[in-house]
């Protein structure tokens, strides 16, 4: 998900076409893949995989599916090599760009970012060079309708959300946002299931401290280009940006 907290991306997300829907699997997959290397097949004992579950039940993928993918991972853990990978850089008009990627390939991975940055006309930066523009939390995204239709209003969520040990909740336009410290983020996410609320999107993410508008014609098509190409490496699990696209 590129930008910050972009429910409209989140939709549209859920009604991409089939290719779309293919490679959120396949990210999905490897996700589960690296978690069951980490902490062992059992959901109820690795709380990564639990996390990862739920973010595969969030984008629809069938349990059959989530299921087959732990059975896969638990007889292949010597085969498994996935490292997670975090690229930084600035898009044009100053946009900082964190790329989170997760891959079996390095080499090629790198030479996905680059050039997306470079095309885009952007630069890469060092480890930390825009990180410290971002903070780190636990987001649940909770559908404003699919709420209302549950009987669940703002206070009622609100109330939910701190009795779980959420940090805070905030409405937008059509969806809520729960916040959350990152190491509490298994813990709340679960309490909140119990309470039977369906999450469009639960994930740790990065969260600009400030965004920035950018006007300039050729400017956005360039960022867009940048995104867009990130987007396209299967080897991108996600795209975080200071950017407030209008």
């Amino acid at each position: 998900m590129s930008g910050h907290s972009k429910y409209s991306n989140i939709k549209a997300k859920k009604e991409k076409n089939d290719a779309a829907k293919g490679k959120i699997f396949t990210i999905i997959g490897h996700e589960i893949a690296l978690a069951v290397k980490q902490g062992g097949a059992d959901p109820a004992s690795n709380s990564k995989l639990k996390d990862v579950i739920a973010k595969a039940k969030a984008n629809n993928m069938p349990n059959d599916t989530i299921q087959n993918g732990i059975k896969r991972a638990a007889g292949a853990l010597d085969t498994v090599n996935f490292e997670e990978l975090q690229y930084e850089g600035y898009g044009v008009n100053g946009v900082a760009i964190i790329v989170k990627v997760l891959t079996d390939n390095k080499n090629r991975s790198a030479a996905d970012v680059r050039s997306a940055f470079t095309k885009g006309k952007g630069s890469l930066g060092s480890q930390g060079s825009v990180s410290f523009l971002f903070e780190e939390k636990g987001q649940i995204i909770l559908d404003k309708e699919e709420m209302e239709d549950l009987g669940h209003d703002a206070e009622a969520l609100m109330d939910m959300a701190i009795m779980a040990g959420a940090e805070d909740l905030l409405e937008r336009d059509d969806y809520y946002e729960i916040l959350t410290d990152p190491t509490e983020f298994s813990s709340v996410r679960e309490k909140l299931e119990q309470e039977n609320l369906p999450m469009a999107e639960a994930d740790v993410v990065m969260i600009p401290g400030n965004t920035i508008s950018v006007t300039d014609e050729e400017a956005v098509k360039n960022l867009r280009k940048t995104l867009d190409l990130l987007d396209a490496s299967d080897d991108v699990q996600n795209v975080y940006t200071n950017w407030e696209e209008e």
